[in-house]
């Protein structure tokens, strides 16, 4: 408890995948629904990981491969591909996985934070790592990774202090 009588110790949900021979976690009210891979329809000139986009009733939703992103792993398209469809910033967009695994409780306390060497993309989209199970999770900031101009999907939300 803080100096105000209220629980620090609030656990997060998150969702956990897999890529390669790792396991990764997003927080878990970014997904709106996990869905078998389909065919998308490809935008020229898109960079590698982005896949192209789907119709997912009537949302244009841009997909984009992770796999492919982080470069892990032999990437295949079959039944068994999941796509992790995701609300960010008032959009949708869907992940491509390798699998999704579970649903794990973490306080902060189980949180460390995130190296600065030795993962396949930039530690500015870690939240950090957790060890569940006796296994290593890497917690991605999907929601800075989504919206990063590295990925260029959409625009930032404004940030010049009016609200909206």
């Amino acid at each position: 408890m803080d100096a105000t009588g209220t629980a620090t110790n609030i656990a997060q949900e998150f969702l956990t995948f897999t890529l390669g021979d790792e396991n990764y976690a997003i927080d878990i009210l970014t997904v709106k629904e996990i869905r078998g891979y389909e065919s998308v329809t490809k935008i020229a000139n898109a960079p590698p990981f982005i896949k192209g986009v789907i119709n997912l009733r009537g949302d244009i939703v841009p997909i984009v491969d992770l796999r492919i992103k982080f470069d892990v792993g032999n990437v295949t398209y079959d039944e068994f591909t999941i796509v992790i469809v995701l609300h960010i910033h008032n959009r949708i967009v869907g992940i491509v996985v390798d699998g999704v695994s579970d649903v794990v409780s973490l306080s902060k306390e189980q949180l460390r934070p995130p190296p600065d060497f030795g993962v396949a993309f930039n530690s500015r989209y870690l939240l950090g790592l957790a060890t569940v199970n006796e296994q290593m999770i890497i917690l991605v900031d999907i929601n800075e990774l989504i919206s990063s101009e590295e990925l260029g999907l959409f625009d930032k939300p404004e940030t010049t202090g009016a609200s909206a």
